[in-house]
Protein backbone atom coordinates (compact mmCIF):
# COMPACT_ATOMS: atom_id res chain seq x y z
CA UNK A 1 0.00 0.00 0.00
CA UNK A 2 2.04 3.44 -1.08
CA UNK A 3 1.40 6.64 0.71
CA UNK A 4 -1.32 7.88 -0.79
CA UNK A 5 -3.58 5.12 -0.29
CA UNK A 6 -2.70 5.10 3.82
CA UNK A 7 -3.11 9.03 4.03
CA UNK A 8 -6.83 8.55 2.28
CA UNK A 9 -7.56 5.83 4.55
CA UNK A 10 -6.74 7.84 7.53
CA UNK A 11 -8.26 10.51 6.11
CA UNK A 12 -12.06 8.93 5.76
CA UNK A 13 -11.59 7.25 9.49
CA UNK A 14 -11.17 10.85 10.60
CA UNK A 15 -13.90 12.21 8.78
CA UNK A 16 -16.73 9.51 9.74
CA UNK A 17 -15.66 9.53 13.55
CA UNK A 18 -16.17 13.49 13.44
CA UNK A 19 -19.83 13.02 12.07
CA UNK A 20 -20.73 10.28 14.57
CA UNK A 21 -19.52 12.42 16.99
CA UNK A 22 -21.26 15.63 15.84
CA UNK A 23 -24.76 13.33 15.73
CA UNK A 24 -23.79 12.27 19.50
CA UNK A 25 -23.63 16.46 20.20
CA UNK A 26 -26.87 17.26 18.32
CA UNK A 27 -28.28 14.70 19.98
CA UNK A 28 -27.33 15.34 23.60
CA UNK A 29 -28.49 19.10 23.30
CA UNK A 30 -31.89 18.38 21.97
CA UNK A 31 -32.19 16.12 25.09
CA UNK A 32 -30.57 18.61 27.51
CA UNK A 33 -32.74 21.55 25.85
CA UNK A 34 -35.91 19.45 26.24
CA UNK A 35 -34.97 18.64 30.46
CA UNK A 36 -34.33 22.48 31.12
CA UNK A 37 -37.78 22.74 29.15
CA UNK A 38 -39.51 20.57 30.96
CA UNK A 39 -37.91 22.10 34.60
CA UNK A 40 -39.36 25.43 33.72
CA UNK A 41 -42.52 24.06 32.88
CA UNK A 42 -42.64 22.47 36.12
CA UNK A 43 -41.49 25.22 38.18
CA UNK A 44 -43.83 27.44 36.41
CA UNK A 45 -46.62 24.89 37.41
CA UNK A 46 -45.92 24.63 40.93
CA UNK A 47 -45.58 28.31 41.65
CA UNK A 48 -49.07 28.86 40.08
CA UNK A 49 -50.61 26.57 42.08
CA UNK A 50 -49.39 28.28 45.61
CA UNK A 51 -50.21 31.79 44.63
CA UNK A 52 -53.68 30.17 44.40
CA UNK A 53 -53.57 28.37 47.78
CA UNK A 54 -55.71 30.58 50.39
CA UNK A 55 -53.49 32.42 53.07
CA UNK A 56 -54.57 32.82 56.44
CA UNK A 57 -55.66 35.87 57.51
CA UNK A 58 -53.33 37.36 59.79
CA UNK A 59 -50.15 36.37 57.68
CA UNK A 60 -49.78 39.78 56.19
CA UNK A 61 -49.28 41.30 59.88
CA UNK A 62 -45.46 39.40 60.03
CA UNK A 63 -44.17 42.50 58.60
CA UNK A 64 -42.48 45.96 60.11
CA UNK A 65 -45.46 47.98 61.48
CA UNK A 66 -44.17 50.66 59.37
CA UNK A 67 -45.98 48.91 56.19
CA UNK A 68 -49.63 49.36 55.37
CA UNK A 69 -51.42 46.19 55.88
CA UNK A 70 -55.19 45.33 54.33
CA UNK A 71 -58.08 44.65 55.78
CA UNK A 72 -58.11 41.96 57.91
CA UNK A 73 -61.27 40.09 58.17
CA UNK A 74 -63.13 40.35 62.05
CA UNK A 75 -63.87 37.32 63.99
CA UNK A 76 -67.81 37.73 63.25
CA UNK A 77 -66.85 37.98 59.43
CA UNK A 78 -65.26 34.28 59.53
CA UNK A 79 -66.46 31.12 58.85
CA UNK A 80 -67.08 28.70 62.07
CA UNK A 81 -64.56 28.17 64.87
CA UNK A 82 -63.23 24.95 63.10
CA UNK A 83 -61.74 26.38 60.69
CA UNK A 84 -59.41 28.61 63.00
CA UNK A 85 -56.02 27.90 62.28
CA UNK A 86 -54.94 29.59 65.04
CA UNK A 87 -57.32 27.65 67.40
CA UNK A 88 -56.25 24.30 65.94
CA UNK A 89 -52.64 25.01 66.48
CA UNK A 90 -52.89 25.94 70.08
CA UNK A 91 -54.99 22.43 70.87
CA UNK A 92 -51.29 20.93 69.45
CA UNK A 93 -48.89 23.17 70.99
CA UNK A 94 -51.09 23.32 74.35
CA UNK A 95 -50.08 19.16 74.57
CA UNK A 96 -46.09 19.83 74.99
CA UNK A 97 -44.57 19.68 78.05
CA UNK A 98 -42.14 22.47 77.43
CA UNK A 99 -44.57 24.51 76.27
CA UNK A 100 -46.66 23.91 79.61
CA UNK A 101 -44.10 25.23 81.64
CA UNK A 102 -43.58 28.34 79.83
CA UNK A 103 -47.37 28.52 80.12
CA UNK A 104 -47.01 28.75 83.79
CA UNK A 105 -44.17 30.61 84.00
CA UNK A 106 -46.33 33.47 82.01
CA UNK A 107 -49.77 32.80 84.10
CA UNK A 108 -47.70 34.06 87.49
CA UNK A 109 -48.33 37.58 85.27
CA UNK A 110 -52.27 36.84 86.22
CA UNK A 111 -51.94 35.49 89.25
CA UNK A 112 -50.62 39.10 90.72
CA UNK A 113 -53.70 40.44 89.64
CA UNK A 114 -56.52 37.77 91.23
CA UNK A 115 -55.90 38.09 94.89
CA UNK A 116 -58.25 37.77 97.30
CA UNK A 117 -60.85 40.17 97.99
CA UNK A 118 -58.92 42.42 95.57
CA UNK A 119 -61.61 43.54 93.75
CA UNK A 120 -63.90 45.60 96.34
CA UNK A 121 -60.90 47.23 96.94
CA UNK A 122 -59.44 47.95 93.64
CA UNK A 123 -63.26 49.47 92.88
CA UNK A 124 -62.93 51.60 95.86
CA UNK A 125 -59.90 53.40 94.94
CA UNK A 126 -60.60 53.64 91.58
CA UNK A 127 -63.97 55.75 92.62
CA UNK A 128 -62.42 57.93 95.26
CA UNK A 129 -59.87 58.84 93.21
CA UNK A 130 -61.24 59.63 90.01
CA UNK A 131 -63.88 61.29 91.93
CA UNK A 132 -61.84 64.15 93.19
CA UNK A 133 -62.90 66.51 90.37
CA UNK A 134 -60.32 65.85 87.97
CA UNK A 135 -59.73 67.99 85.19
CA UNK A 136 -59.03 65.14 82.95
CA UNK A 137 -58.40 61.10 84.41
CA UNK A 138 -55.23 59.77 82.28
CA UNK A 139 -54.30 56.19 82.84
CA UNK A 140 -50.81 54.15 82.19
CA UNK A 141 -50.43 50.60 82.70
CA UNK A 142 -46.88 49.16 83.92
CA UNK A 143 -46.63 45.31 84.31
CA UNK A 144 -42.63 45.50 84.24
CA UNK A 145 -40.64 45.34 87.41
CA UNK A 146 -40.49 48.71 89.45
CA UNK A 147 -36.86 49.18 89.37
CA UNK A 148 -37.63 49.67 85.52
CA UNK A 149 -39.72 52.59 85.90
CA UNK A 150 -37.08 55.40 84.88
CA UNK A 151 -36.43 58.66 84.41
CA UNK A 152 -38.45 58.30 80.67
CA UNK A 153 -41.42 57.20 82.22
CA UNK A 154 -40.83 59.90 85.06
CA UNK A 155 -40.47 62.40 82.36
CA UNK A 156 -44.11 61.46 81.30
CA UNK A 157 -45.71 61.90 83.93
CA UNK A 158 -44.28 65.67 84.19
CA UNK A 159 -45.69 66.22 80.85
CA UNK A 160 -49.25 64.76 82.04
CA UNK A 161 -49.21 67.45 84.90
CA UNK A 162 -47.64 70.49 83.13
CA UNK A 163 -50.22 70.82 80.41
CA UNK A 164 -52.61 69.48 82.77
CA UNK A 165 -52.09 70.92 86.40
CA UNK A 166 -55.47 69.59 87.85
CA UNK A 167 -55.44 66.21 86.27
CA UNK A 168 -55.43 62.71 87.36
CA UNK A 169 -53.45 60.19 86.95
CA UNK A 170 -54.09 56.48 87.54
CA UNK A 171 -51.28 53.60 87.23
CA UNK A 172 -52.37 50.15 86.99
CA UNK A 173 -49.52 48.35 88.20
CA UNK A 174 -49.20 45.99 90.70
CA UNK A 175 -45.06 46.56 90.78
CA UNK A 176 -45.64 50.66 91.26
CA UNK A 177 -48.14 49.75 94.12
CA UNK A 178 -45.68 49.44 96.39
CA UNK A 179 -43.66 51.24 99.09
CA UNK A 180 -40.92 51.95 95.89
CA UNK A 181 -43.11 53.00 93.78
CA UNK A 182 -44.39 55.47 95.86
CA UNK A 183 -41.00 56.70 96.84
CA UNK A 184 -40.61 57.15 92.79
CA UNK A 185 -44.24 58.83 92.76
CA UNK A 186 -43.51 60.85 96.17
CA UNK A 187 -41.97 63.89 93.99
CA UNK A 188 -45.34 64.26 92.26
CA UNK A 189 -47.62 64.03 95.61
CA UNK A 190 -45.20 66.49 97.33
CA UNK A 191 -46.36 69.22 94.75
CA UNK A 192 -50.11 68.38 95.04
CA UNK A 193 -50.20 66.99 91.90
CA UNK A 194 -52.88 63.51 92.16
CA UNK A 195 -51.10 60.79 90.89
CA UNK A 196 -51.95 57.26 92.10
CA UNK A 197 -50.90 53.29 91.64
CA UNK A 198 -53.31 50.52 91.94
CA UNK A 199 -53.14 47.19 91.29
CA UNK A 200 -55.38 46.22 88.85
CA UNK A 201 -58.42 43.78 89.08
CA UNK A 202 -58.55 41.55 85.79
CA UNK A 203 -61.10 39.47 86.18
CA UNK A 204 -63.27 42.55 88.16
CA UNK A 205 -62.20 45.15 84.91
CA UNK A 206 -63.11 42.28 82.37
CA UNK A 207 -66.85 40.84 83.90
CA UNK A 208 -69.03 40.77 81.89
CA UNK A 209 -67.12 41.06 78.27
CA UNK A 210 -65.54 38.49 75.89
CA UNK A 211 -62.38 38.96 77.40
CA UNK A 212 -63.56 37.28 80.84
CA UNK A 213 -63.56 33.82 78.80
CA UNK A 214 -60.70 34.39 77.36
CA UNK A 215 -59.03 34.89 81.02
CA UNK A 216 -60.28 32.27 81.89
CA UNK A 217 -59.10 30.00 78.68
CA UNK A 218 -55.62 31.69 79.30
CA UNK A 219 -55.54 30.50 83.16
CA UNK A 220 -57.15 26.83 82.46
CA UNK A 221 -54.47 26.55 79.82
CA UNK A 222 -57.04 26.22 77.17
CA UNK A 223 -55.55 28.79 74.89
CA UNK A 224 -52.02 29.31 74.02
CA UNK A 225 -50.65 32.58 75.73
CA UNK A 226 -47.96 32.58 72.58
CA UNK A 227 -44.48 33.48 72.61
CA UNK A 228 -44.59 37.01 72.44
CA UNK A 229 -45.03 38.74 76.47
CA UNK A 230 -48.48 37.89 78.10
CA UNK A 231 -47.36 41.37 80.01
CA UNK A 232 -47.63 43.33 76.66
CA UNK A 233 -50.67 41.71 75.80
CA UNK A 234 -52.32 41.70 79.23
CA UNK A 235 -51.30 45.86 78.86
CA UNK A 236 -53.14 45.97 75.97
CA UNK A 237 -56.48 44.90 77.13
CA UNK A 238 -56.52 45.75 80.56
CA UNK A 239 -56.21 49.47 78.63
CA UNK A 240 -59.47 48.49 76.86
CA UNK A 241 -61.24 47.14 79.78
CA UNK A 242 -60.55 49.74 82.14
CA UNK A 243 -61.66 52.91 79.59
CA UNK A 244 -64.69 50.79 79.05
CA UNK A 245 -65.74 50.61 82.94
CA UNK A 246 -64.48 54.26 84.13
CA UNK A 247 -63.67 56.05 80.63
CA UNK A 248 -60.63 58.68 80.25
CA UNK A 249 -57.52 58.95 78.40
CA UNK A 250 -55.12 55.82 77.97
CA UNK A 251 -51.47 56.93 77.41
CA UNK A 252 -48.43 54.39 77.18
CA UNK A 253 -45.14 55.17 79.52
CA UNK A 254 -43.49 56.94 76.44
CA UNK A 255 -46.35 59.28 75.29
CA UNK A 256 -45.22 63.05 76.04
CA UNK A 257 -48.22 65.29 76.61
CA UNK A 258 -47.69 68.85 74.97
CA UNK A 259 -50.71 70.60 75.16
CA UNK A 260 -54.42 70.43 77.24
CA UNK A 261 -56.09 67.13 76.34
CA UNK A 262 -59.15 68.78 77.86
CA UNK A 263 -61.32 69.31 74.40
CA UNK A 264 -60.66 65.73 72.88
CA UNK A 265 -63.42 63.05 73.16
CA UNK A 266 -63.87 59.72 71.38
CA UNK A 267 -60.72 59.56 70.01
CA UNK A 268 -58.08 57.70 68.29
CA UNK A 269 -54.67 57.97 66.65
CA UNK A 270 -53.53 57.12 62.86
CA UNK A 271 -50.12 56.52 62.60
CA UNK A 272 -49.82 56.35 58.91
CA UNK A 273 -51.70 57.88 55.93
CA UNK A 274 -51.69 56.43 52.24
CA UNK A 275 -49.98 59.44 50.37
CA UNK A 276 -52.11 59.33 47.72
CA UNK A 277 -55.30 59.46 49.21
CA UNK A 278 -54.54 61.04 52.57
CA UNK A 279 -57.11 58.20 54.39
CA UNK A 280 -55.55 56.42 57.16
CA UNK A 281 -53.60 52.39 56.79
CA UNK A 282 -52.73 52.43 60.60
CA UNK A 283 -54.09 53.47 63.57
CA UNK A 284 -51.87 53.01 66.87
CA UNK A 285 -53.09 52.27 71.01
CA UNK A 286 -50.98 54.16 72.62
CA UNK A 287 -53.12 56.80 73.00
CA UNK A 288 -56.68 56.64 73.65
CA UNK A 289 -59.61 58.74 75.13
CA UNK A 290 -62.73 57.38 75.48
CA UNK A 291 -65.80 57.76 77.37
CA UNK A 292 -66.79 55.06 79.50
CA UNK A 293 -69.05 52.14 78.21
CA UNK A 294 -68.26 53.18 74.49
CA UNK A 295 -69.05 50.44 72.05
CA UNK A 296 -66.44 50.63 70.12
CA UNK A 297 -64.46 49.47 73.38
CA UNK A 298 -66.35 46.79 73.48
CA UNK A 299 -65.96 45.87 70.45
CA UNK A 300 -62.08 46.06 70.66
CA UNK A 301 -62.48 43.34 73.44
CA UNK A 302 -64.10 41.17 71.82
CA UNK A 303 -62.16 40.52 68.90
CA UNK A 304 -59.14 40.81 71.40
CA UNK A 305 -60.83 37.80 72.93
CA UNK A 306 -62.24 35.66 69.90
CA UNK A 307 -58.88 36.01 67.57
CA UNK A 308 -55.71 36.72 70.19
CA UNK A 309 -53.30 35.29 68.23
CA UNK A 310 -49.76 35.57 70.80
CA UNK A 311 -46.99 34.73 68.94
CA UNK A 312 -47.53 38.03 66.61
CA UNK A 313 -45.80 41.45 67.54
CA UNK A 314 -48.86 44.28 67.80
CA UNK A 315 -51.77 41.64 66.42
CA UNK A 316 -53.44 42.12 69.96
CA UNK A 317 -53.31 45.69 69.83
CA UNK A 318 -52.38 48.56 66.92
CA UNK A 319 -53.47 46.03 64.54
CA UNK A 320 -56.45 44.99 66.35
CA UNK A 321 -57.94 48.78 66.95
CA UNK A 322 -56.67 49.27 63.18
CA UNK A 323 -58.83 46.45 61.93
CA UNK A 324 -61.89 46.39 63.98
CA UNK A 325 -61.97 50.67 63.30
CA UNK A 326 -61.55 49.82 59.45
CA UNK A 327 -64.63 47.62 59.87
CA UNK A 328 -66.65 49.67 61.67
CA UNK A 329 -65.87 53.27 60.22
CA UNK A 330 -68.81 54.91 58.90
CA UNK A 331 -71.09 53.11 61.11
CA UNK A 332 -73.49 55.49 63.53
CA UNK A 333 -73.48 53.13 66.04
CA UNK A 334 -69.80 53.78 66.62
CA UNK A 335 -69.13 57.73 67.07
CA UNK A 336 -65.17 58.37 67.12
CA UNK A 337 -62.77 60.29 65.46
CA UNK A 338 -59.23 59.14 63.96
CA UNK A 339 -56.50 62.16 64.19
CA UNK A 340 -54.06 62.84 61.47
CA UNK A 341 -50.29 61.01 62.46
CA UNK A 342 -49.37 64.74 63.35
CA UNK A 343 -51.38 64.97 66.79
CA UNK A 344 -49.82 61.69 68.05
CA UNK A 345 -47.09 59.99 66.06
CA UNK A 346 -45.98 63.57 64.12
CA UNK A 347 -41.88 61.54 64.18
CA UNK A 348 -41.83 57.65 63.75
CA UNK A 349 -39.94 55.00 64.86
CA UNK A 350 -37.23 54.85 62.39
CA UNK A 351 -36.39 58.85 62.63
CA UNK A 352 -37.16 59.45 66.39
CA UNK A 353 -33.04 59.30 66.93
CA UNK A 354 -32.62 62.49 65.18
CA UNK A 355 -34.93 64.14 68.10
CA UNK A 356 -32.18 62.82 70.79
CA UNK A 357 -29.29 64.06 68.75
CA UNK A 358 -27.90 67.50 67.76
CA UNK A 359 -28.08 67.68 63.98
CA UNK A 360 -24.20 67.46 62.07
CA UNK A 361 -25.84 68.21 59.01
CA UNK A 362 -27.75 71.19 57.29
CA UNK A 363 -30.35 68.64 55.77
CA UNK A 364 -30.98 67.81 59.51
CA UNK A 365 -30.81 70.57 60.96
CA UNK A 366 -34.08 71.31 58.26
CA UNK A 367 -35.83 68.40 59.18
CA UNK A 368 -35.75 69.23 62.85
CA UNK A 369 -36.72 72.41 62.89
CA UNK A 370 -39.29 71.81 60.30
CA UNK A 371 -40.73 69.10 62.41
CA UNK A 372 -40.33 71.05 65.95
CA UNK A 373 -42.87 73.52 63.70
CA UNK A 374 -45.29 71.06 62.91
CA UNK A 375 -45.08 70.02 66.78
CA UNK A 376 -46.17 73.11 68.07
CA UNK A 377 -49.04 73.84 65.55
CA UNK A 378 -50.77 70.11 65.06
CA UNK A 379 -49.52 68.31 67.95
CA UNK A 380 -51.11 67.17 71.32
CA UNK A 381 -48.22 64.49 72.66
CA UNK A 382 -45.50 62.53 70.85
CA UNK A 383 -44.76 59.16 70.78
CA UNK A 384 -41.23 58.52 71.86
CA UNK A 385 -40.91 54.77 70.70
CA UNK A 386 -39.05 53.96 73.71
CA UNK A 387 -38.61 50.17 72.11
CA UNK A 388 -36.49 51.58 69.65
CA UNK A 389 -35.29 55.12 71.14
CA UNK A 390 -34.48 53.56 74.75
CA UNK A 391 -30.63 52.88 73.94
CA UNK A 392 -30.12 56.55 73.09
CA UNK A 393 -29.05 59.61 75.19
CA UNK A 394 -30.33 62.96 75.30
CA UNK A 395 -28.00 65.10 73.60
CA UNK A 396 -28.06 68.88 75.36
CA UNK A 397 -29.12 71.25 72.55
CA UNK A 398 -30.89 68.53 70.93
CA UNK A 399 -34.76 68.62 70.03
CA UNK A 400 -35.34 66.32 73.14
CA UNK A 401 -33.51 68.75 75.04
CA UNK A 402 -36.07 71.45 74.77
CA UNK A 403 -39.04 69.29 74.94
CA UNK A 404 -37.78 67.85 77.98
CA UNK A 405 -37.04 71.35 79.25
CA UNK A 406 -40.68 72.97 77.85
CA UNK A 407 -42.48 70.46 79.55
CA UNK A 408 -40.99 69.34 82.76
CA UNK A 409 -41.97 70.03 86.16
CA UNK A 410 -39.44 68.43 88.36
CA UNK A 411 -36.61 69.19 85.27
CA UNK A 412 -34.17 67.28 86.26
CA UNK A 413 -33.27 67.06 82.52
CA UNK A 414 -29.69 65.09 82.43
CA UNK A 415 -31.91 62.25 84.14
CA UNK A 416 -34.56 61.72 81.34
CA UNK A 417 -32.35 60.21 79.22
Amino acid sequence: MDHHDTEKRVTTMIDHRRLHQSGSSTLFTAFAISFITLIVVTTLVLMSNFSMQPQRDFSEVKIEIKRVIPHLPLSSEKEGKSNNPIKQETQVMITSPNLNIKVNEKLQVIEVFSGKNLSEKFQTRVIEFIGKGCEVNFVMTWISSVEFFGNREVFAIESVFKSHPRGCLMILSATMDSPQGYTTLKPFLDRGYKVLAVTPDLPFLLKGTAGESWLEEIKTGKRDPGKISLAQNLSNLMRLAYLYKYGGVYLDTDMIVLKSFKGLRNVIGAQTLNPSSTNWTRLNNAVLIFDKNHPLLLKFIEEFAQTFNGNIWGYNGPYLVSRVARAVEGSSEYNFTVMRPSVFYLVNWLEIEKFFKVPKTEKDTKWVKIKLGQMQKRSYGLHLWNKFSKKFEIEQGSAMWRLVSDHCIICEIGSAS
